[in-house]
């Protein structure tokens, strides 16, 4: 694998045990992160703040990376997040496309059905 594949290798296993300022540290100080059926948030501090809200509901995410490929700094990868909390577990297939330039991530996109997580959390 490459030092990027290997990077996303380990910031995914992150989602565990989520420590959201631990999690932004791979990011570059003017990164992007976009659920894409939301809206980007755009800078390690904005992505830190995002990441504190969203991860007070569960107590930590699975990323079961089924498929990963990498060229060139891209690396994406198939997998299902299985989200932690809330009293249950929720598998959600996503797909995942990170940039990665001098070894922190620039841009992270996921795709996934939002439908899924709306039927799974009520909101």
């Amino acid at each position: 694998m490459s030092a990027a594949a290997d990077l996303v290798t380990e910031f995914c296993a992150l989602w565990a045990k989520p420590d959201p300022a631990v999690i932004a540290s791979y990011f570059t100080e003017d990164a992007v992160y976009h659920n894409i059926p939301m809206e980007p948030v755009k800078g390690r501090e904005a992505i830190r703040e995002f990441l504190e809200g969203f991860l007070a509901t569960f107590e930590g995410i699975d990323f079961q990376i089924h498929k990963q490929v990498e060229q060139g700094g891209i690396v994406m990868n198939e997998r299902t997040d299985v989200l932690r909390g809330l009293g249950k577990e929720t598998p959600l297939p996503v797909m995942g496309v990170f940039e990665v330039v001098d070894g922190k991530i620039v841009a992270w996109r996921d795709y996934f059905d939002m439908g899924a997580i709306t039927a799974a959390f009520g909101s």
